[in-house]
């Protein structure tokens, strides 16, 4: 099967499902027209929706089509199902682009939504007695507001310090006593070199857990050893999706990977991103993650291709696939026929740590996903690099030394330039991983 729906809630959601199918055409023209396009009209959802497995039979919806409906028809696109007036708040995504996509939310959805991430949080290791600093944008980012209210309805006491103040979340780590940080991976390293050219031990300040998430790296095995190192706490991480629900997979501590946590709100399926076609949800199976929304009143998207591309990393406690995203499939860069995510490298990269930051970005010639060799890499060296003298011969044996584990590990040619510690762009927010040159 290519659907995470746990078997216990399989018949309850096809019932769902169905009631959403057969009304959609009605309220969303924007899915009268594609459902018409590809011979699945209004009067024969029935027949052409008996179960899940038939859920491959109907057409794909990608952010592209999101963005041109939202142009054709302002404010919330064709795509949106219901009137202005029904909605009480208004997300965003900005993409490669820059241009905002908007995301309305009814009460009933932001009812779901907060059932849905506060289901992940508890799954993550959130409880009634944490102290969370929520250091994650408190605007239009899904993570923020949302996260906010998962939290709540958890219990636990949160510290909405958002972002572009870590002066005031190093204060409330100080005075509130604060167990838990919430931010993305590239936050939670930032804050910890924070405090560290402050002269300070991040572990002074007794964090328990931290969790992760909006951007591919808290599942990094070097990376997250690093964090954790740092912090002396716990990484759990968790994924989501703006157009979708903000968290729809979470990992258990000391789990191998996030399980769902949507319940019976989002159908989720897996399939090869080349061809579509859907692909067993078992043990070393990777693939791209699409969404199709069970009860969602705006917004009600079906086989929402995410370009997330993850790996099924085993099975929990209770039987449900474990996953992790290895990177986005628009994000990857193809290097003389190999696949390459920047996440991968900068996790190779990390585990030179302390002769290397871990901060790397890698140089583009011209905009991606094709790239000659060699891949030029910018990686910053580490306090470790150089320390017993001869700094100079140092970094050169290092980037040679990245350049053979990039070549061995990805199996692509890799030109590794050393900078400074601080050289490249630091991020509150995502880590942005690639540049053009010049």
């Amino acid at each position: 099967m290519g659907t995470f729906v746990a078997p216990e809630d399989r018949e309850a959601v096809t019932e769902l499902l169905r009631g959403q199918l057969e009304g959609l055409a009605a309220r969303s023209p924007f899915y009268a027209d594609l459902f018409a396009a590809h011979g699945v009209g209004r009067g024969n959802i029935s027949a052409a929706f008996a179960g899940l497995d038939d859920l491959a039979a109907f057409p794909f919806t990608d952010k592209q089509m999101l963005r041109e409906s939202q142009a054709a028809t302002p404010p919330l696109g064709r795509h949106a199902a219901v009137a202005m007036p029904e909605i009480i708040r208004v997300h965003a995504s900005t993409g490669t682009t820059g241009r905002p996509s908007w995301v309305g939310v009814t009460r009933r959805d932001a009812a779901a939504w907060t059932d849905m991430v506060a289901n992940a949080f508890r799954t993550m290791g959130a409880e009634r007695d944490d102290v969370v600093l929520h250091a994650a944008g408190l605007g239009l980012f899904v993570g923020g507001l949302p996260i906010r209210d998962a939290l709540e309805r958890i219990g636990a006491t949160v510290v909405p310090v958002g972002t572009g103040a870590s002066e005031k979340a190093v204060l409330a780590m100080e005075t509130l006593g604060v167990t838990a940080l919430h931010s993305t991976p590239s936050y939670a390293r930032y804050l910890a070199e924070h405090l560290r050219a402050a002269g300070r031990d991040p572990k002074e300040f007794g964090l328990k857990k931290i969790f992760v998430g909006g951007e591919p790296g808290g599942g990094e095995p070097a990376f997250r050893a690093h964090v954790e190192s740092e912090w002396g706490a716990t990484v759990t991480e968790g994924l989501g999706n703006a157009d979708m629900a903000p968290v729809i997979f979470g990992e258990p501590p000391a789990s191998a990977g996030m399980r769902f946590t949507g319940g019976r709100h989002v159908v989720v399926e897996l399939i090869d991103p080349d061809t579509g076609e859907p692909v067993d949800v078992e043990p070393g199976a990777s693939g791209e993650l699409v969404y199709t929304s069970v009860d969602r009143e705006c917004c009600p998207l079906v086989r929402f291709r995410t370009r997330d591309r993850v790996r099924v990393t085993g099975v929990g406690a209770d039987g449900a696939p474990l996953i992790r995203c290895i990177g986005r499939t628009d994000d990857m860069l193809i290097v003389l026929g190999v696949n390459v995510f920047p996440s991968a490298v900068r996790d190779l990269v990390q585990t030179l740590h302390p002769r290397t930051t871990g901060a790397v970005q890698i140089v583009l010639p011209r905009q991606g996903p094709r790239v000659e060799p060699p891949l030029r890499v910018e990686a910053e060296w580490g306090p470790g690099c150089g320390a017993d003298g001869d700094a100079d011969g140092a970094r050169e044996v290092l980037g040679r030394e990245l350049e053979t584990l990039i070549r061995n590990r990805l199996s692509v040619r890799a030109a590794v330039t050393l900078v400074p510690p601080g050289s490249l762009e630091r991020s509150e927010m995502k880590s942005r991983l690639t540049r053009l040159a010049g």
